[in-house]
């Protein structure tokens, strides 16, 4: 299935299930942009939580975009990118003569982003100097530049992200308590690519569209072994990963299709990969289309899981309503 650009977003037969180019059609992610739908009118802040390259910053730009501040700036910088010197000057601005090489006057991102979102990337990183700071900020609603004694008015909504647990850090005394309770007003916890394996193949194909355009390339999509690689692995990298993998294999693609040896090394790994089981393994014969290596996979997890389908479902990482749909389709080769 392949996604077309709408004004909107992507419609995949009818239905709008991107915003901002966050592309997902599941369970989870659909929740996700309902709960942002309802937050983004609101000035309230908000954090979100999840691994890397889940795409924390495109759901902070789609919380901006649906905001009334929409037509104003939306910033973002990295907390842990910067000494941290060099991270208040960012964010607060400096004075001249403040600091060596402040030879002007210099508007601090609280300032650039009146009216509009600033988003902190990896606020668990803060050192806690800066925590105070930026409490402050958020408290009164004005920032002083460093070097600076006035205090300049400022309206900005904040959205932040981390991939830490904050609660942790909390009571190992490397976070704030209150500037924790004043980031977290909404929190969004975006799921791991693994947690969402029905958005695998939507956003492969997106993927490959934008860059067989970009790269000028004409190709007519995977083939069937290339799916199941790219269903099957794990991606610790998340979308980034994948958004990568395409990328190469795009470029490296000699035909028509993308094919398994255009795939990174470490996807290509699970050509010899075994379904572990409790009694026996069992190997993944070379030869079968995707439906059938799909059909054993499904078939060993129910088996693992003594036929509880709620736990296979979460297992495999797809919705229980997916699984049965599945499930259906395999009826007539099992009578």
């Amino acid at each position: 299935m392949t996604p077309k650009a709408t004004p909107g977003g992507l419609e995949v037969e009818g239905s709008v299930i991107e915003t901002a180019h966050i592309i997902g059609s599941s369970r989870r992610m659909q929740r996700i942009f309902r709960f942002v739908s309802k937050i983004a009118p609101t000035e309230s802040a908000v954090l979100l939580t999840g691994e890397s390259g889940t795409g924390k910053e495109l759901i902070a730009r789609s919380i901006h975009f649906q905001s009334p501040r929409s037509h104003r700036r939306f910033l973002a910088i990295n907390c842990g990118a910067l000494p941290e010197n060099l991270l208040e000057s960012e964010l607060f601005g400096h004075a001249r003569g403040a600091f060596t090489g402040a030879s002007t006057e210099k508007k601090g991102m609280f300032e650039q982003a009146d009216g509009g979102t600033l988003f902190l990337d990896e606020v668990g990183d803060l050192p806690l100097a800066s925590q105070v700071k930026l409490l402050r900020a958020l408290q009164e609603g004005e920032i002083r530049r460093v070097g600076s004694n006035l205090a300049t008015r400022v309206n900005v909504r904040i959205i932040s992200a981390t991939n830490r647990n904050l609660r942790d850090a909390m009571a190992e005394g490397r976070f704030r308590e209150d500037l924790y309770y004043r980031l977290n007003v909404f929190q969004i916890e975006i799921p791991p690519l693994r947690e969402r394996r029905d958005d695998i193949s939507l956003l492969a194909g997106f993927f490959l569209d934008q860059f067989t355009a970009r790269m000028k390339k004409t190709l007519r999509g995977f083939s069937e072994e290339a799916q199941y690689l790219l269903l099957r692995y794990d991606y610790p990298g998340n979308v980034r990963e994948l958004e990568n993998a395409i990328q190469r294999a795009v470029a490296l693609a000699e035909d028509d299709v993308i094919r398994p040896e255009d795939l990174p090394p470490s996807m290509r790994k699970a050509r010899q990969a075994r379904i572990e089981g409790p009694k026996a393994a069992v190997e993944i014969p070379d030869g079968l289309s995707l439906e059938e290596v799909e059909a054993i996979y499904i078939q060993r997890t129910l088996e693992q899981l003594d036929g509880n389908a709620s736990a296979a479902a979460r297992r495999l990482g797809i919705s229980r309503s997916t699984l049965w749909r599945k499930l259906k389709k395999l009826e007539p080769r099992s009578n």
